[in-house]
């Protein structure tokens, strides 16, 4: 089973054929809403994945909340230990280009309720050998708090480090795999990297000091890991994207729940970055997470 500790959001999308430049007004062709949030997304791609989800998090007492989680219901995910505040639900305000590139502007609202003491309950039910998958857009004090409980109970910590906080390469030490996109891993490295070659000796020299599994997203390019001593490469699916929102999502979302049935690391590295392409052919976050049919069949 999977634990799932995040944020739970309700996007609000403008599709527009270019993003603005600072102080600039652009003419927007359409608008829709979707339920979002990077914990909620990852809940419902490792859902939709395959594997049995528990989802910790907060909503307010707005509107949003309940558009916000009827995906995840849908989908059958445990939302028992969902939390209600006062005050509005986390909104993320986004911009899409006629190229699937967007800019996202993130309220926190509810999720910034969330506490230590919900970090150490999420894993509390939690057996050894189970799953627990993280990101950061809520405190990082109940991120730490969950770590630190999940280290205690021999649980697998995944931790998703964007977006980028002031507490992410300390958060990111404490967890047994974490995954980063190109900027972020640079924020690890300490350092850029000016190819493929020299990431490449970065990532096996983190890997080498830390022991952790480190996984980098590139986009188009695929997906490089370390783990165990080794070097790993993974690549997506040739796609014209429509919208890149949650491509990064539903690969932690498919990883996990590929390391949760038992797949060899490698054919779940392979699944996840499938997944994530899949998912920039639909407009919106989750409604863009491909169905584990819909993987296998690309695959």
């Amino acid at each position: 089973m999977i634990t799932v500790l995040g944020s739970v959001n309700m996007d609000l999308i403008a599709t527009v054929e270019r993003l603005p430049t600072s102080g600039e007004t652009v003419g927007g062709r359409s608008f829709a809403t979707a339920a979002g949030g990077k914990g909620a997304n990852q809940a419902l791609a490792a859902r939709r994945g395959g594997a049995a989800v528990r989802f910790h998090g907060a909503v307010g007492t707005d509107h949003f909340a309940e558009p916000a989680l009827a995906l995840l219901k849908q989908a059958g995910a445990d939302l028992s230990a969902v939390r209600t505040v006062d005050g509005a639900t986390g909104t993320a305000l986004i911009m899409v280009d006629a190229h699937g590139e967007n800019i996202i502007a993130v309220v926190p609202g509810a999720n910034g309720a969330v506490h230590a003491d919900d970090g150490a309950n999420a894993v509390s039910g939690m057996a050894a050998g189970d799953h627990l998958l993280l990101q950061l857009e809520i405190p990082s004090i109940a991120i730490e708090a969950a770590l630190k409980a999940a280290r205690a109970a021999g649980v697998v910590s995944v931790i998703n480090i964007a977006p980028l906080t002031d507490d992410a390469t300390a958060l990111a030490t404490m967890a047994d795999i974490v995954v980063a996109n190109e900027t972020e891993f640079e924020l690890l490295a300490g350092q850029s990297h000016s190819d493929h070659l020299e990431r490449q000796h970065e990532l096996m020299r983190l890997h080498g000091e830390t022991k952790q599994t480190l996984i980098v997203t590139l986009g188009a390019d695929g997906v490089i890991a370390a783990r165990d001593g080794n070097l790993i490469t993974a690549q997506g699916l040739v796609i014209e994207p429509v919208d890149t929102v949650g491509a990064g999502d539903t690969f932690c979302g498919y990883l996990a729940a590929g390391l949760d049935a038992g797949l060899a690391f490698e054919t779940a590295l392979q699944r996840a970055a499938v997944a994530g392409s899949l998912a920039c052919l639909t407009p919106g976050a989750q409604p863009s997470i491909p169905t584990a049919e819909a993987v296998d069949r690309a695959m």
